[in-house]
């Protein structure tokens, strides 16, 4: 609809600026050819009728130059009032549409509970509205670059042109609903400021901060990041692990986690499992005969993973599980017990 808009617009600007030009030329002609005046004058006469600045002729006007001027004053009136009219109604409508993105925009954000916020939309913060995106997690986008805003905003991706040291921003993108907050800022020094600040509104939230240099990582810890991102090291790390051992790490790779109808992993939630009111056991629940799937991974509630785990370990209420498979044996997994896959 706003496209629609502006290209009209613009199409009655172009007419405008055509008809101004058609009558310098004709004014220009006409002073040249009635009253003898060379070009310059000739333009000096036109561009003085045209805009009614008031100022003095060359030299008196005989009769057939006097009409010819009332005839451009005239006529000059109609398509400059025009295209002042078109230009006025141009700008003030560029200026309803944008507000009227903005509040559709911010009641959309204003409706989310949960949700995760990404400040800064640079590569990192790219790759992961990307992933979210893959997820299906609500999220928004705080950038206060406006360029990069109007490049790569569309209904998949909600922004918040500003600042997110600045804690009207955060609350703008509400910081005080959300349920985790990724820090991708290019410089450490923003992302510990974002930190701080958004661990101080909202202190159960997730807060996941990038960092360029290994001294930042400790300073983040201490700001009140849960975790702490190094895209450098664990990009030299897995470009050295390809030469260490390349077979094993060109396996995991390949392991698809989301966003691909081949899931190879996926995490569960006990709870989906059986009910808990009864404490069960890896064993009991039987996934390798019911599912094919095999359970390589079993964190508690307090949030410690335990690795390959005994088929007698305990499943305690608020704790998940990790189980991989082949893509047909993770879908028989989230079908059979009613779990809505990451796709």
């Amino acid at each position: 609809m706003s496209n629609k808009i502006t290209r009209l617009f613009r199409s009655k600007i172009y007419t405008a600026i055509i008809l101004l030009m058609l009558l310098l030329l004709i004014g220009v002609i006409g002073f040249r050819v009635l009253s003898g005046y060379n070009w310059i004058n000739a333009l000096y006469m036109t561009v003085i009728t045209i805009t009614t600045v008031g100022f003095g002729e060359v030299r008196p006007l005989d009769d057939p130059s006097k009409i010819f001027t009332i005839f451009l004053i005239l006529t000059s009136v109609v398509i400059v009032g025009y295209a002042l009219k078109v230009i006025t109604e141009y700008i003030l409508s560029q200026n309803n549409i944008d507000e009227l993105k903005q509040k559709k925009m911010q009641k959309k954000i204003d409706s989310l509970s949960n949700h995760i916020i990404i400040c800064g939309y640079g590569r990192n913060g790219k790759q992961a509205a990307t992933k979210l995106i893959a997820y299906k997690k609500p999220f928004v986008v705080i950038e206060k670059n406006k360029a990069t805003i109007e490049k790569h905003q569309n209904e998949l991706v909600p922004f918040i042109h500003g600042n997110a040291n600045e804690d009207e921003v955060l609350l703008q993108a509400g910081i005080d609903r959300a349920s985790t907050l990724i820090s991708a800022l290019p410089e450490d020094a923003d992302n510990l400021f974002v930190v701080l600040s958004a661990r101080q509104i909202n202190s159960k939230m997730t807060i996941i901060s990038r960092a360029s240099l290994e001294t930042s990582y400790k300073k983040l810890k201490l700001a009140g990041a849960n975790n702490v991102i190094l895209p450098d090291k664990i990009g030299g790390d897995h470009m050295a692990s390809l030469v260490v051992v390349p077979d094993l790490i060109e396996f995991i790779d390949n392991l698809s986690i989301v966003g691909k109808a081949n899931i190879n992993i996926e995490e569960v939630e006990v709870s989906k499992l059986y009910d808990v009111s009864t404490v069960k056991t890896i064993r009991d629940l039987d996934l390798r005969r019911k599912t094919g799937c095999n359970v390589i991974g079993y964190k508690n509630g307090d949030g410690e993973y335990v690795v390959n785990p005994e088929a007698d370990q305990k499943l305690m209420p608020g704790s998940k599980i990790i189980v991989l498979g082949r893509p047909e044996q993770i879908h028989k997994l989230n079908t059979e017990y009613n779990i809505k896959a990451h796709l």
